[in-house]
């Protein structure tokens, strides 16, 4: 049995779902003033107990529900059930579904985000996927890397990060989706777009794209230049991370902590 090509099909499943209810969807607020819709919920609760079927012994961490966290579990499974959840209850294109998968180790080995209404053509949106241990696909084709730039023109970025950084420092084009995950993915399925910046966000916001970077060679430091890691008050206590992300080719990584030292 294809356990990970199983979760796929669910994962597109659930992206038709999502995409199917967005024009009717109404948003509540949680204690904490973010968005959830029932979509978010129902999505969580698939995937999760999907999960649990084909990959018993893993941990799961989910934005909408707590689980146990075992340490010796050989995966775990971060799920966001809509990133951007903000902008798909406003009926806008920027959001997606997103798993990323850790090892014992807690280091990315694969991911899946579907984009429905994302993508580089209208009919097929945007269904990037990599088994641990397997080539990047998307739209279920091998990935093809198109041709990109040499200089710094574009960053992808989250709509709070004027109140971290001086943008003024930065005389390129900047794009603001909804969804961090689509952020950072940018500087890999957009050629014009070299670096995205990730301002204090939580594990399921980080670790779908995070994996498919790292997995073709890109890089995702922080500010100071250490790595990005999953550590226990990301995957425990749930905690957002501290500081500021650059995440692209190590050469526009290592240009964007320059520029903002």
């Amino acid at each position: 049995m294809d356990l990970f090509g199983t979760l796929a099909d669910v994962v597109l499943e659930m992206g038709n779902l999502a995409n199917e209810r967005q024009a009717t969807i109404l948003p509540h607020y949680k204690e904490d003033g973010s968005i959830v819709t029932s979509t978010d919920t129902e999505i969580s609760e698939t995937l999760m107990q999907t999960i649990k079927k084909l990959f018993p012994e893993a941990n799961i961490v989910s934005e909408e529900e707590l689980s146990p966290f075992n340490s010796e579990a050989p995966y775990t499974f971060i799920i966001d059930p809509i990133d951007g959840t903000d902008v798909y209850s406003q009926g806008f294109p920027g959001w997606c579904i997103s798993i990323g998968i850790l090892n014992q180790n807690r280091e990315p080995v694969g991911a899946m985000i579907n984009a429905p209404r994302w993508g580089l053509n209208y009919q097929e949106g945007l269904f990037l996927r990599q088994d641990p241990g397997g080539p990047l696909l998307l739209n279920n084709r091998p990935f093809e890397e198109r041709s990109w730039s040499d200089s710094l023109e574009q960053l992808a970025m989250s709509s709070y990060s004027a109140r971290y950084l001086p943008l003024n420092r930065f005389d390129g084009k900047i794009r603001i989706f909804g969804s961090n995950i689509l952020q950072m993915i940018s500087p890999l399925v957009h050629p014009l777009v070299q670096g995205a910046l990730s301002t204090p966000c939580f594990a399921w916001d980080i670790c779908g794209a995070h994996a498919l970077l790292t997995l073709q060679g890109y890089e995702v430091l922080y500010n100071d230049g250490e790595p990005f890691t999953y550590t226990d008050e990301l995957l425990i206590k749930r905690e957002s991370f501290k500081g500021i992300i650059f995440s692209g080719r190590p050469k526009f990584v290592k240009e964007l902590i320059n520029l903002f030292d």
